[in-house]
């Protein structure tokens, strides 16, 4: 008699709670009123985003705000998947002379991502299949950003002068060997900073992303004579490789526009062919001269990336919502440029469960506001133009925390005693 009576009881109390209280726990938080830009589940209108234990758990036009624990209110911002930068610098470190493999001019992630809407970063290069294990317990294992790799083809990696011409160091085999033992990390293999007219750094490059089955990066230039562009994308690279640092004007690479303001025929056959290109502005890889004719003919950049270092951070670059709001100057559409950092770059790292809001996916998610007012834009020459909007990144989420508030959206509000 008393087991049927504490049943009742429990059933009672049940009925008794109210159905609110009881949806309360359905979601950890709740984004709401925001407009949402998703590529890959083609959104781009006003809708809600639910997040529960870490993964998005709804994305719908209106959630009930008492089925989250906490609500963010995001009405007049953009929501957008975290951003992916792929083309950085972050094997920091005390070696001098290094230059960014284990040095001083590479930088910690997480002191440079999260502020400006970054969740990935993609080290572009810093570490060979030599120093990759050093790379990882230094960066990789120790940073709240997921940080992935471009593997060097050079084993001892991005050491700068004498050690980055050495072909006897060009191994595509134990590149490839290192890049299948990392999987989860190792996301492509970089060529940069070759300065000899020579195709054999390319060519192996390509074999070892061959063999490991994943993108090259090629940083190209530097030879006297200079070596064809139009044979690197037509006949050497694949679909699917990455031209970076597209935008540039340096000794020893032809430009993409040529003199007379024009984009040459075969780069416009490459991007179709499917060589992605790649912004990796840097601190002296991108000049109007080229970007500008460029995206007025229709040459818009595949992926926009920093090329971060401390050589650029402080100067023109500064950080990737900066690059992206002179894209918006220059003409590109904001759900376009979204999806340059989005779901664009995680296709081409070979990385489909990033860069998008699909229900179960990791909840790294970007609030930006698109600010309007009169900007300015520089490039890597100290040429300037002006843009009536800048974007900045109000809140950023990496699996479902919050880990950079510009101004508190997700805080209770502070009231005296």
């Amino acid at each position: 008699m008393r087991t049927n009576f504490v049943i009742r009881l429990l059933l009672f109390s049940i009925f008794l709670v109210p159905l609110s209280k009881i949806e309360a726990q359905n979601y950890d938080l709740l984004i709401k009123g925001g407009h949402v830009i998703d590529a890959k589940n083609n959104i781009d209108r006003p809708m809600d985003v639910a997040i529960l234990d870490g993964k998005i758990a709804k994305v719908a036009t209106n959630i009930a705000a008492n089925t989250a624990k906490k609500v963010v209110d995001a009405k007049g911002l953009i929501v957008a998947p975290g951003f992916l930068d792929i083309h950085s610098h972050n094997f920091h470190g005390t070696e001098p002379g290094a230059y960014l493999s284990n040095s001083f001019s590479a930088l910690p992630p997480d002191g440079f991502t999260f502020r400006s809407g970054v969740t990935t970063i993609v080290d572009a290069g810093g570490a060979g299949w030599r120093n990759f294990k050093m790379f990882k317990e230094q960066v990789i294992d120790r940073s709240k950003t997921r940080v992935l790799a471009f593997l060097n083809i050079v084993g001892s990696g991005m050491r700068g002068g004498a050690v980055e011409q050495n072909l006897t160091d060009m191994d595509a085999k134990l590149t490839a060997m290192v890049a299948k033992q990392n999987p989860k990390t190792v996301v492509g293999v970089k060529l940069a900073h070759y300065s000899g007219f020579d195709w054999t750094p390319t060519e192996r490059t390509v074999e070892a992303g061959t063999l490991a089955s994943i993108p090259v990066m090629i940083d190209f230039g530097g030879s006297d004579p200079e070596l064809p562009l139009k044979t690197l994308f037509l006949d050497k690279l694949r679909p699917g490789d990455i031209f970076t640092h597209a935008y540039a004007n340096v000794k020893g690479r032809t430009p993409i526009v040529d003199a007379n303001g024009k984009v040459r025929d075969f780069v416009f056959e490459a991007q179709k062919r499917g060589i992605i290109f790649d912004v990796g502005h840097g601190g002296g890889s991108f000049v109007f001269d080229q970007a500008m004719p460029a995206m007025q003919q229709g040459l818009k950049p595949n992926s926009i990336s920093t090329d971060l270092h401390t050589g650029s951070m402080n100067a023109g670059m500064k950080d990737l919502a900066n690059i992206m709001s002179k894209f918006l100057a220059m003409g590109m559409p904001i759900n376009e440029v979204v999806d340059a950092v989005t779901n664009k770059p995680a296709i081409i790292i070979q990385r489909p469960d990033l860069g998008n809001l699909s229900v179960g996916a990791v909840a790294d998610v970007t609030l930006i506001k698109v600010r309007k007012g009169d900007f300015g834009f520089v490039d890597v020459r100290g040429k300037k133009i002006n843009g009536p909007e800048r974007v900045e990144c109000e809140l950023t989420l990496r699996e479902g925390k919050v880990v950079w508030d510009m101004n508190g959206i997700s805080k209770e509000k502070w009231k005296a005693n």
